[in-house]
């Protein structure tokens, strides 16, 4: 049973080397999409876990630290 990486391997073997080029642009653009789902997932994450200390009690604690 061939896995989807190694039929794209194969295929990648059997085409001419500027169709090469395409396929990596096309891998580097899905790469670089998923780090900055990642990214974005990540600011999210640490937005809302501020939120938890934007509060008057707080403020007032650290205005006279």
């Amino acid at each position: 049973m061939n896995t989807a990486k190694e039929r794209l391997l194969k295929i990648i073997d059997e085409i001419p080397e500027q169709e090469v080029d395409k396929i990596l642009d096309f891998a580097e653009y899905l790469k670089a999409k998923k780090e900055k789902d990642l990214s974005k997932d990540l600011t999210k994450a640490s937005e809302s876990s501020l939120d938890f200390w934007d509060n008057d009690i707080d403020d007032e604690i650290w205005n006279d630290v």
